[in-house]
């Protein structure tokens, strides 16, 4: 067996350039330029078939929703269409943006006439219902003198929740998604006059305020690198520079349900972003503020916000983050709780938060290029985040507990339905997060059956991966360079391999393998060093060039820090990527009856006699009372697929 050495960074060296001088290829302001999902197809039997679902399924499924629950009619009512009150939260229009945006990605890769007429259609609605100075936001629009709650009398009066500023980012990021699926710009259009408005409302000597639930950041900046517009990318600074500062917008009055917005931790408001250290808050607005500091640090190189959200990530990898990918575990606040503190049963783990964590730690990998961060996007794409929808593709999960009781059970849709509108939007992009690239080398972050065509050193370049991950740990990569050429591959081995569950020591494993495994090139061993998480392969490459690479994939027991009280005594199971759960369906004894022996056995069978094909994990283990018991446990992302009942992820272990 090949020893490979491991090298860990302990020190990441942020190097950017402000870009604001010129506008470049998307996203090409990070050091490390990831893949277009557009340039990636996938061929795989876990993400094609789920990404299939949601253009036939989960998208027809969502547009039907908007329309039905009267989020489309808000827009109609707004442009003098027709008659009657406005319906719903304040933020429903989001709903129908977040829509449009995966109509958006999934038309890049399946064109579709019918789907495309429609979404156009909503487009030119969405034009009508747009006020003349560019200001949108259906709720005040419909009835200014009775606008929806929350939004107050006046226009940016309640910034902290009236989600003004909120919706505009969804709006800009559908906007952008549409003009480069399409080579439109009639969404473009609107969402620019829009964001002309805010900037001359809002800067240093306008209006000094703060959206008090973030995206706008992250929508501003794709905004800008769309139009070459630099007040955009001024305007996302300066929104992300006035938090912890005095603002112009009124609190809500106390007596209110809107009074949790006054507090300003809730919102990261508490204090200048370049100062935080410690994620708090609203987890969902909190993920998207930090990818929005790392975008606005790619665009003007300023550091600052850099060494602020390492020291957040730090937290939250360290402290704050559950088994299965997911943040924010105060389910009454929908919000990070203090370190350690991880409930299970309580957990919420939104949806849109662990969506909002891809994207974080996505670009922090751009930034920095360490494995660490796709460890994390890994975890969370195939356990937190793909447990918010269902393999029907037309059920849902808001929160994603790590337990539950009795009758646990999906919802078709919610009077809240930011989470769909997420799934829509992130699945057709899943393939984007598969390979990057850094001048003239390559990454493969994730492995996925997939085949890719870009460019590589501005030549053509194609590879593709032949695998049955996450259920088996053996990939196949055929490599082909075009014209023979010397250059770099660079395959991440997961943390997972050498017993680091995340990067940190948050979990750990209770039986830690040997963490071997094999990497040959045409059939030669290949021995390099790993550095941040990478071997690296230079060598000249020719057409028919093949990598094998072989990862373990045991079964391993996963103990959490002593300081997480909420899994004291307790285990869970990993296996490759996935977090497992026990269902009542499954096991007659019961999900909380389980006493897990230290010297337990698990075997690992891929399973067609279920309602879905799906590999499973059995064994033998103890019940409450010393007896021998049989436990079969399933992937957590396909929980609550079949009949309702108790589900739990960590089991009570046994010294005997």
């Amino acid at each position: 067996m090949i020893k490979i050495k491991i090298v860990f960074s302990l020190l990441l060296v942020f190097s950017l350039s402000s870009c604001s001088d010129s506008i470049k290829e998307a996203e090409s302001c990070y050091p490390f330029t990831p893949v277009k999902f557009t340039e990636v197809s996938l061929d795989d039997n876990y993400w094609a078939p789920r990404i299939e679902t949601n253009r036939t399924v989960t998208i027809p499924f969502a547009l039907q929703k908007i329309e039905e629950t009267g989020r489309i009619d808000n827009f109609r009512k707004a442009a003098g269409i027709m008659d009657g009150p406005y319906q719903g939260k304040r933020y429903n229009d989001t709903d129908v943006f977040k829509v449009l945006e995966g109509v958006a990605y999934s038309l890049s890769m399946h064109p579709d006439d019918t789907l495309e007429e429609y979404a156009d259609s909503l487009i030119a609605i969405i034009g009508a219902a747009q006020e003349d100075d560019g200001y949108l936001m259906t709720g005040r629009t419909v009835d200014p003198d009775n606008p929806a709650d929350g939004l107050g009398s006046e226009r940016w009066m309640h910034l902290s929740g009236s989600h003004e500023l909120y919706n505009s980012g969804h709006l800009y990021e559908a906007a952008v998604a549409w003009y480069e699926a399409t080579g439109k710009t009639n969404f473009l259009d609107i969402a620019i006059k829009n964001a002309d408005l805010l900037v001359e409302t809002f800067g240093p000597d306008k209006k000094h305020d703060a959206p008090g639930h973030q995206v706008i950041e992250m929508g501003l900046v794709k905004l800008y690198r769309t139009t070459g517009k630099e007040e955009y990318l001024r305007l996302a600074e300066f929104f992300l520079d006035q938090r912890g500062r005095p603002h112009d917008s009124k609190p809500y009055p106390e007596n209110t349900i809107f009074a949790l917005y006054n507090d300003r931790r809730h919102v990261q408001d508490h204090k200048p972003v370049k100062e935080q250290s410690e994620a708090w808050g609203h987890a969902v607005r909190a993920t998207y503020m930090y990818a929005g500091m790392a975008d606005v640090a790619a665009m003007t190189g300023d550091k600052e916000y850099c060494e602020a959200i390492d020291k957040i990530w730090r937290n939250v990898a360290g402290k704050k983050l559950y088994l299965t990918g997911g943040v924010g575990s105060r389910s009454e606040t929908e919000a990070f709780g203090a370190d350690y503190e991880l409930p299970n049963a309580e957990a919420y783990n939104e949806t849109c938060a662990a969506i909002g964590n891809v994207f974080w730690n996505h670009r922090m990998f751009l930034a920095h290029g360490n494995a660490e961060y796709i460890d994390i996007i890994e975890r969370t794409m195939y356990n937190g985040l793909l447990s918010g929808v269902s393999l029907s593709g037309d059920l849902f999960f808001y929160p994603n507990p790590l337990e539950a009781y009795g009758d646990y059970r999906r919802s078709p849709w919610f009077e809240v339905s930011c989470c769909p509108g997420n799934i829509v939007r992130f699945l057709p992009s899943a393939p984007g997060y598969i390979y990057a690239k850094k001048e003239g080398d390559f990454y493969v972050n994730l492995y996925i059956q997939s085949e890719v065509n870009t460019e590589l050193g501005g030549k053509k370049f194609k590879l593709g991966q032949v695998t049955e991950y996450p259920w088996s740990g053996d990939v196949k990569i055929a490599v082909d360079p075009g014209a023979k050429r010397k250059f770099k591959i660079l395959l991440r081995i997961p943390g997972w391999v050498y017993n680091k569950p995340v990067p940190s020591d948050l979990y750990y494993y209770a039986n830690p393998g040997d963490a071997e495994w094999t990497l040959t090139v045409n059939g030669v061993p290949y021995e390099r060093i790993i550095m941040n998480g990478y071997v690296e392969i230079e060598r000249e490459w020719k057409r028919g060039d093949i990598i094998e690479l072989k990862l373990p994939m045991d079964i391993h027991m996963v103990k959490a820090h002593d300081k997480v009280k909420a899994d004291s005594g307790k285990l869970a199971l990993q296996r490759g990527p996935i977090v497992w759960c026990v269902e009542e369906i499954d096991n007659e004894t019961g999900v909380f009856n389980f006493r897990i022996p230290e010297n337990a056995g698990f075997q690992f069978s891929f399973s067609r006699e279920m309602t879905y094909p799906t590999g499973i994990i059995t064994g033998t283990v103890r019940d409450n009372h010393g007896r021998d018991v049989s436990l079969t446990a399933v992937p957590y992302a396909y929980r609550a697929n079949r009949e309702a009942g108790g589900m739990t992820v960590w089991l009570n272990e046994t010294k005997k």
